[in-house]
């Protein structure tokens, strides 16, 4: 008779799981740079108020909140290769559609679905500074760049981390998705060892412990940090 559960198999498979960690940990590191890039740039034109530029952000982290992160993997999957299929029959181009990686189109669409989150907690962050230090700013003759970098970014950038380091877990967290669109990392791989013996649960709970393992060093990191940033501030002030 078939063990109901087998802790033996599960064990035995675990390095097999763990091989395709790095894979994981790649997408939700690009994906995550790219959606701090993306998000202090939609943070900082909404600020501004940028005539047109601002409303088409507005749009876009409307449309990123509003549907699911699953949809817009799909979306980003299907949607480019026609994008740049219709490129290529209007202006003569000859990009390979055909080569690019399906995890091209995950960091693509993980790093604009956590860049829309990420973007509110930073212009929060940004209104969070008061407005008296602008002004200061301006009354030395500082220009808005250096006012932004020497200023403003520094204390939103601390009072944002325990918001940013929630939405960097959420993406790492998130990667379990990009399965769904032929990139085959630790959710993919638990699926292909499971359908071995069909054991799918034990192969579904080392793939848990592992993101579970991760978050939690994640969230020292981003914990530590903060203390840091908390120190350095308390210093300058």
């Amino acid at each position: 008779m078939q063990k109901i559960f087998d802790p033996a198999f599960m064990l035995s498979n675990v390095p097999e799981i763990l091989s395709y960690l790095p894979v994981t940990l790649g997408i939700a590191a690009i994906s995550g740079a790219c959606a701090l890039i993306i998000g202090l740039g939609v943070a900082l034109l909404r600020f501004y108020k940028v005539r047109i530029l601002s409303q088409l952000c507005a749009l876009y982290v409307s449309f990123i909140r509003g549907t699911p992160c699953l949809v817009q993997l799909l979306i980003a999957y299907y949607g480019i290769p026609v994008f740049l299929r219709f490129i290529n029959a209007e202006l003569g181009t000859s990009f390979n559609v055909n080569g690019i990686h399906a995890s091209v189109f995950a960091i693509i669409a993980l790093g604009l679905n956590s860049g829309a989150f990420m973007s509110e907690t930073l212009r929060s962050a940004i209104q969070a500074v008061d407005r008296g230090q602008f002004e200061a700013c301006y009354s030395l003759n500082m220009s808005p760049w250096q006012t932004l970098r020497r200023i403003v970014l520094p204390q939103a950038f601390v009072t944002a981390l325990p918001p940013l380091g929630n939405s960097f877990i959420s993406l790492l967290k998130e990667t379990s998705l990009v399965f769904s669109i032929s990139v085959v990392e630790m959710m993919a791989a638990a699926k292909i060892v499971g359908s071995r013996s069909f054991r799918f649960f034990e192969m579904y709970i080392v793939v848990a412990f592992i993101y579970w393992i991760c978050c939690l060093i994640l969230e020292q990191i981003f914990r530590y940090i903060e203390k840091r940033g908390l120190r350095t501030q308390r210093r300058e002030s």
